[in-house]
């Protein structure tokens, strides 16, 4: 079976979804890749890395017409529309539940679609999950990103001029992204504060040096691993528990998302206003609506001396390491989804039911 590795085209997209050493391993097993030209030219892969590992190097059209598996990171878009067909097995993070219209067109082509960021958070998918192992990078970037733009260094300091006291972070959401945070910022020596809808992650937090701040959960409980959406009880009760944190805070990194729903707003613009002058907001959850009411998506907005930044961060900006991890979440789940180079098409074991958005033509899950 033949594995099409194809351009990103999206805006400001570095990476590329199959690293040429993991697209070596899938070739010891039996596919055939191939690569669009120029592919992961972003992450430091040139065309020859590519050839050297055993990979076709074509245009962009012969790799929809030769390929049967078509990769990519983000949502296949119009133009890659034109040349999907049937027979075509598209691979990405399609955000199905959020773009119904993108699912539609595609079904109407009649290939099938299987959705990266619909792989279930159960144990024996671990290896596949792209979301993890994406916002583990994140996680790490927003705190350097935010360290570039405070006005004040991290750790503690002891000169002959005087002390300089630790800078203090607040995280919100103590996910993957959210520990990687408290981890990055613990190592450069900040005073770490964090908050989670899940009282179940406060063991994980306290286990990397943050102070945890525990708000009663009154059974607001996860969601097949991720928070859901919190009552406005909660909300309520949160914002008054953070609010001395969050007043004190050099930099707040917010990290929270709900899979297919908008972003929940945590930090009003009342609250901004109360915070010190001078403190950095890095809002990680931009592109889904914004954790901080005042966010806007690759911008930077500057209100009442504090500095609120929209970013989704990250991935792009260590495109290499977030290529390398991607293609081998990538190689983990064509390897469970095949035998001998073959779909073994298993519609009731749970990580190809899930995954599977299109079948044929057939819209399954949306």
């Amino acid at each position: 079976m033949k594995i099409g590795i194809l351009k990103e085209t999206q805006i400001g997209e570095r990476r590329v979804s199959m690293s040429p050493n993991i697209a070596k391993q899938l070739i010891s097993k039996g596919f055939e890749i191939l690569v669009e030209e120029e592919a992961g030219a972003n992450s430091s892969y040139k065309n020859d890395d590519y050839k050297n590992a055993g990979v076709h190097v074509e245009k962009r059209g012969v790799v929809y017409k030769e390929a049967t598996i078509l990769l990519k990171i983000n949502p296949f878009d119009d133009e890659d529309l034109k040349l999907v067909d049937k027979g075509h097995v598209l691979i990405s993070q399609l955000y199905h539940k959020s773009n119904p219209e993108l699912i539609a067109r595609i079904a109407a082509k009649g290939a099938s679609a299987f959705s990266l960021d619909a792989i279930p958070r159960i144990s024996r998918a671990q290896d596949m999950d792209v979301l993890s192992s994406q916002n583990n990078l994140a996680g790490y970037k927003a705190v350097i990103l935010g360290a570039y733009e405070m006005t004040k260094i991290f750790p503690l300091m002891m000169t002959a001029a005087g002390t300089i006291t630790p800078s203090r972070v607040l995280i919100y959401g103590v996910g993957v992204a959210g520990l990687q945070a408290i981890a990055t910022a613990k190592r450069l020596g900040a005073v770490v504060e964090a908050t989670d809808i899940r009282s179940e992650t406060k063991e994980q937090a306290e286990s990397l040096g943050a102070k945890f701040i525990l708000v009663d959960n009154e059974g607001e409980v996860s969601e097949g691993g991720y928070a859901k959406e919190a009552s406005e009880d909660y909300a309520k009760r949160q914002k008054e528990a953070v609010n001395n944190s969050l007043f004190q805070a050099d930099l707040v990194i917010t990290t929270a998302n709900i899979p297919g729903r908008r972003a929940p707003i945590l930090i009003t613009e009342e609250q901004v206003l109360q915070m010190k002058h001078g403190a950095v907001i890095i809002d990680l959850a931009a592109a889904q609506g914004g954790n901080c009411e005042v966010s806007k998506l690759n911008e930077t907005i500057l209100i009442n001396g504090v500095k609120v930044i929209g970013t989704t961060i990250a991935p792009e900006s260590v495109s290499t390491n977030a290529s390398e991890l991607f293609a081998k979440n990538i190689y983990n789940f064509i390897m469970h989804l095949t035998n001998e180079t073959q779909f073994k098409w298993d519609l009731e074991e749970e990580i190809t039911n899930e995954t599977l958005i299109i079948k044929d033509g057939t819209i399954r899950n949306n």
